[in-house]
C-alpha cells in the first residue's frame, strides 16, 4: 500500500497496530478471523532487505500460525523432535523428545525472511492495510481513543494501539506517560550466531550446551545447524572475528564432539544479550506486545514464542469484547492480568538458566547436575518442563 497524502486523515480502524514484522502481523491476522478491523504501519520500506536471522518457533507457535492459515504457505521449515540439554565438564544430561509428550515436534527452525514473506502474502490476501515507510514519532493516548503521529504529518485515531515494533522504534519511548523498564539487566554477554556443518547428520535433534562461559545452542536447519555461541563482549568479538579453520577448531572444544568435528561455517555476526521487561500497560488505549513489551535472552527460546502468544492473545481478548470495550483500560488491564504468568515465567525460567549456569562455582555445578540427572529420570517433570516451554504458562 502506499502513502496516503500528507495530512490525510484515514478513516478511523478498530486498531492501529504499529510494526509489521511477525508479532504484529500475527495480531492483525488474529484480529482479522475475530471480524476486527486493523491498520498496520510499519517503518521499513516494502522492499527493505530481509533479515537473517534464524527463528525457533515452539510447537506452541507452529499452531497459531495453522490456524491462520499461514503454516501451509513456509518453505523450508526443518522440525525438532528431540533435544539434548548438557553441562559442559560436569555430570548431568536431560533429553526431551516430541514422543514424549505426544506431538509431532517440539519446535522447528526456520529463516526469519521465509515467516516475514508470508505472514506479508497472508496480509495481502486478507486485506488488512499495510503502510510501509511510514516512522511513528508520537503516540498521545486519552479516555476514548489513541493518535498516532506519523513522520508525513499525518496523525491517525483508534481506540487501541498496539504497539509491535520489537522495541527498535521511537514510538515506545514518546508515548505518553511510557514507564521505565520494570526489570533489566544487561548480562555482559553477546552472542555469535552462524550456520555450521558437523560430520555427523542432525537427526533432528537440537543441542543446548551450558558452559562457564554462557550457552551455546545448535538448532538443526537444513542440512545443517544454526548456532548460537554465547560469551562475554571480548570473546565473542574474538571467537567471531576467528578465520574458518580456527573457529571450527575452537567450537569443537567448547562444543564436544556428540557431532563429530565442525566441517563449515557461514559468516559470523554478533549482538549483546539483554533483560529487559516493560510489560504491556503503556498508557491509555495504548499496549505493548512482543519485544516491545519484553526482550529476553535466547536461552532456551522463548522471547519470540510469548511475542506470538501475546498477539494470540490480545486478538482473542478483543475479540471477546463488546464493541465499545475495545482498549479501554478494563480490556488492557483484563489483558495485562492474563499475560502475567505466562510473560513472567518467561522472563524468570530464562533470567534462572542464564545466571544459574553461566558460572564455574562447584556447589552449583553439582547442584546444576542433580537437577539435570532429577530432570532425566523424573518423567513428570520433564513432561512438565517440555510442555512449557511449547505453550508457556498455560501448556
Amino acid at each position: 500500500m502506499s502513502k496516503a497524502v500528507p495530512n490525510e486523515i484515514s478513516a478511523t480502524p478498530d486498531v492501529l497496530i504499529v510494526g509489521a514484522g511477525p508479532v504484529g502481523a500475527v495480531c492483525a491476522l488474529a484480529l482479522r478471523q475475530q471480524g476486527i478491523a486493523a491498520q498496520v504501519i510499519e517503518a521499513q520500506p516494502e522492499d527493505a532487505r530481509a533479515d537473517s536471522r534464524t527463528l525457533a518457533l515452539s510447537h506452541g507457535s507452529q499452531l497459531i500460525l495453522e490456524r491462520l492459515g499461514v503454516w501451509r504457505r513456509l518453505q523450508g521449515v526443518t522440525p525438532i523432535t528431540r533435544i539434548h540439554i548438557s553441562q559442559r565438564g560436569a555430570l548431568g544430561v536431560a533429553r526431551l523428545s516430541a514422543e514424549q509428550v505426544n506431538v509431532p515436534a517440539l519446535g522447528y527452525v526456520l529463516p526469519y525472511a521465509t515467516l516475514t514473506a508470508a505472514l506479508k502474502q497472508a496480509l495481502a490476501e486478507a486485506k488488512i492495510a499495510v503502510e510501509y515507510g511510514v516512522a511513528v514519532t508520537r503516540i498521545e493516548s486519552a479516555v476514548a481513543t489513541a493518535t498516532l503521529h506519523a513522520d508525513d504529518g499525518r496523525s491517525l485515531t483508534a481506540p487501541l494501539v498496539v504497539v509491535a515494533d520489537g522495541g527498535r522504534g521511537d514510538a515506545a519511548s514518546k508515548m505518553s506517560a511510557a514507564p521505565a523498564p520494570k526489570l533489566q539487566r544487561d548480562y555482559e554477554q553477546m552472542a555469535v550466531v552462524c550456520e555450521v556443518q558437523t560430520e555427523l547428520p542432525h537427526a533432528n535433534q537440537a543441542y543446548e550446551r551450558f558452559t562457564p562461559e554462557g550457552p551455546a545452542a545448535l538448532l538443526p536447519k537444513g542440512d545443517r545447524y544454526a548456532l548460537v555461541w554465547t560469551a562475554s563482549h571480548a570473546d565473542a568479538e574474538r571467537i567471531a572475528a576467528l578465520d574458518d579453520a580456527e573457529f571450527l577448531d575452537a567450537l569443537y572444544r567448547h562444543f564436544g564432539g556428540r557431532q563429530g568435528r565442525f566441517v563449515a561455517a557461514s559468516p559470523r555476526k554478533t549482538f549483546p544479550l539483554k533483560l529487559a521487561y516493560v510489560g504491556s500497560t503503556a498508557a491509555d488505549r495504548v499496549v505493548r506486545i512482543g519485544n516491545a513489551a519484553q526482550t529476553l535472552h535466547p536461552v532456551s527460546g522463548q522471547g519470540f514464542n510469548i511475542g506470538l502468544r501475546d498477539a494470540w492473545e490480545l486478538a482473542s481478548l478483543c475479540g471477546d469484547s463488546a464493541p465499545d470495550a475495545l482498549g479501554n483500560a478494563a480490556m488492557l488491564a483484563a489483558y495485562a492480568r492474563g499475560r502475567r504468568v505466562d510473560v513472567l515465567g518467561g522472563v524468570g525460567f530464562t533470567d534462572f538458566l542464564v545466571r544459574v549456569f553461566s558460572n564455574d562455582i562447584a556447589p552449583v555445578r553439582h547442584a546444576r547436575g542433580l537437577g539435570l540427572l532429577a530432570l532425566e529420570l523424573c518423567p513428570p517433570l520433564k513432561n512438565f518442563v517440555a510442555r512449557r516451554m511449547i505453550f508457556g504458562a498455560r501448556g
